[in-house]
């Protein structure tokens, strides 16, 4: 029977000694395992349990339900790709569309190297999309690619800013998500995600130079 939308996702606790904290990660392993192979369908809590070689009691310890586990997969994730973001946008050393090429080429080869598991992930969605926490998880990004288009369109309108931002964030997630549906070849990867940075950077410069004229 599917768990109801509005059931809770959060963790149970946080593990607090270095053993509780090893058990947390041989469930989160063993969970990413059973979604790979299962699917968000077939995937249960019974499963991720006999996967780590633990009790289902053990289990239900940290995480009150399946919902609990692929959210904290899917926080994982964003976590992970929010971190990324900042890093290389927040990295003033480099141009700014030097730092978006660079976006790029990372986003592409994470999609495509973390395919099965975020498809996987993307069919259990309706389970907490729509929850606080994930508004929150995605919060951090937001502010990071606000801030990078305020340094890269700097004499643009707020409005401009916000549709150029939405719209290359938008498309970076939707393309590398249909591209990493496919195996692709290390020269695959390269040439798509070039293209994608020359055309997200002809894009900036068109609207510096439109201001500009």
């Amino acid at each position: 029977m599917a768990e109801r939308r509005s059931t809770p996702i959060a963790s149970r606790r946080q593990p607090k000694q270095v053993r509780s904290a090893g058990l947390v990660a041989a469930i989160l392993e063993a969970a990413i395992q059973v979604l790979a192979k299962e699917g968000a369908q077939r995937f249960t809590t019974t499963r991720v349990a006999e996967r780590a070689g633990v009790s289902v009691g053990s289990v239900y310890q940290y995480f009150p339900n399946k919902a609990s586990i692929l959210f904290r997969l899917q926080s994982d994730e964003w976590r992970r790709t929010t971190e990324m973001l900042c890093a290389i946008l927040e990295d003033r050393r480099r141009p700014p569309l030097e730092r978006l090429r660079l976006l790029v080429h990372a986003f592409i080869r994470s999609e495509c190297d973390e395919a099965e598991i975020r498809t996987a992930l993307n069919d259990a969605a309706p389970l907490y999309r729509d929850a606080p926490e994930a508004h929150e998880a995605r919060a951090a990004a937001d502010h990071t690619v606000q801030a990078f288009m305020r340094e890269v369109l700097p004499r643009v309108s707020d409005e401009t800013r916000a549709v150029a931002g939405d719209l290359i964030t938008t498309t970076l997630g939707a393309v590398g998500k249909d591209f990493s549906e496919s195996s692709r070849t290390e020269e695959e990867i390269q040439a798509y995600a070039e293209a994608m940075a020359d055309m997200f950077c002809a894009y900036l410069r068109s609207l510096r130079a439109a201001k500009r004229a």
